[in-house]
């Protein structure tokens, strides 16, 4: 901020040492190191306030990026879930009409089957008894 060299350090030395007087300079140079370090603990401090606000920002963001994550991953498993519902669905369906001889239409989870209503299964042919 302020350039200061070596030069101008000397002549500012001589300057207080002749204005203030040589008796005077131990205190005059004390109480200006006292107040230099009050102006450095209120900027440290100042900076440290910044720095916090600045860290809460980046985590309130990072916390929104994570949230947005997330929801995908959430959408992207709610999705293969229902792709591989689908896929079971239809494999049972297949698997059903090769076994019985006759595809069986696929149930959903709203109507029961034949069977869970209570209703005796249907009886067997005469080609099919013993």
């Amino acid at each position: 901020m302020f350039d200061l060299t070596s030069s101008k350090l000397l002549i500012l030395a001589i300057v207080a040492l002749i204005v203030v007087g040589p008796k005077d300079l131990p205190i005059l140079l004390r109480t200006v190191g006292k107040y230099l370090g009050i102006v450095r603990r209120h900027a440290a401090e100042f900076r440290a306030q910044f720095d916090e606000a600045l860290r809460e920002a980046e985590l309130l963001d990072l916390k929104k990026e994570i949230e947005g994550v997330g929801h995908e991953v959430r959408s992207t498993i709610e999705q293969g879930g229902t792709a591989i519902d689908e896929h079971v669905m239809t494999a049972r369906t297949e698997l059903d009409g090769v076994i019985g001889g006759r595809p069986r239409p696929v149930e959903s989870e709203d109507e029961p089957a034949a069977g869970a209503s209570g209703a005796e299964p249907p009886a067997p042919s005469k080609s099919e008894a013993p």
